[in-house]
């Protein structure tokens, strides 16, 4: 017998983590403020955190769109299809993630 998707399960958890990355998306991200004389370390050490905050939140955007299609694919009725083959996503892929765009066979071949 075929495993089957948790619809119910996987919008619960879809929107619990469009709501995390719309909160996370949300926090500021702090400006360098007034640099001092002195730690020339210390500057670079902010710059660096800062182009690394950037960088998580512009992977958090890109996650958030991931789960919102998820989301339209659960009311369009088109959840676990996947996108390149159009054959059934393993539920056990898309329990571990649940806004998986494709097959486990398609994601191995698709160019990162």
């Amino acid at each position: 017998m075929a495993e089957t998707v948790d619809a119910a399960g996987a919008r619960a958890t879809l929107e619990a983590k469009a709501a995390r990355l719309r909160e996370s998306i949300g926090e500021p991200i702090e400006g360098p403020g007034q640099m001092t004389y002195g730690s020339q370390a210390a500057a670079a050490t902010h710059v660096f955190e800062q182009q690394r905050d950037l960088a998580l939140r512009d992977h958090e955007r890109a996650q958030l769109a991931l789960v919102i299609d998820a989301l339209a694919q659960l009311d369009d009725g088109t959840y676990g299809t996947c996108r390149s083959c159009g054959r059934a996503i393993a539920p056990a892929r898309l329990e571990a993630i649940p806004w998986a765009a494709s097959c486990i066979d398609c994601a191995r071949h698709s160019p990162r």
